[in-house]
């Protein structure tokens, strides 16, 4: 049985949620948010709860969306009331970021440099090598995040790349004299 698809989604006070058939929706403060949750998987809105009953128990399919439209639901009402929020550093010597219009260019010490477009809903600010990236769809935000730290990942003996800022790099002791 699925501990997070039992669990009940509490709607806060200022967000309007709205399901009709299988599209979800939900407004807050933040802005809207629209998804299609297909499958057996009930959503029930009841006042400022949402709970979640799955169609066929013996199913594994259907008990594994079970959790997952849960989390989904839930990540919805968090994006659209406070938002969420992801910083990545840029380590290394001579490795710049700046945002230009609606694009992130990156300096990484390769031949030319790195453009990457932001995607709408997504806010981008650059503070001294500190990349922060804000939005209400807390998928676009990671996905983006990992977009950007995939070109130059943190290497293993000074640390020099993209790094989130909760992220702990295991870092390798290099050569050694004998």
């Amino acid at each position: 049985m699925s501990r997070i698809g039992k669990q009940t989604v509490i709607v806060p006070k200022g967000t309007e949620v709205n399901l009709s058939g299988t599209v979800f929706s939900a407004k807050g403060p933040k802005g809207t948010i629209t998804r299609d949750f297909p499958g057996n998987v009930k959503i029930n809105i009841e006042g400022d709860q949402i709970t979640f009953t799955p169609g066929k128990e013996n199913d594994p399919f259907i008990r594994a969306l079970w959790g997952t439209y849960a989390s989904h639901v839930n990540n919805i009402i968090i994006g659209v009331n406070e938002g969420f929020a992801k910083t990545l550093v840029l380590d290394g010597v001579g490795f710049k970021a700046e945002v230009s219009g609606d694009s992130l260019n990156l300096a990484l010490g390769f031949s030319h440099p790195v453009k990457v477009k932001i995607p709408e809903g997504l806010n981008v600010t650059v503070e001294k090598n500190n990349i922060k990236v804000e939005g209400i769809d807390k998928e676009l935000v990671g996905q983006f995040t990992a977009k950007v730290r995939a070109f130059k990942k943190p290497e293993p003996y000074k640390g020099k790349g993209f790094h989130y800022s909760d992220e702990v790099i295991r870092r390798k002791q290099g050569k050694r004299a004998v």
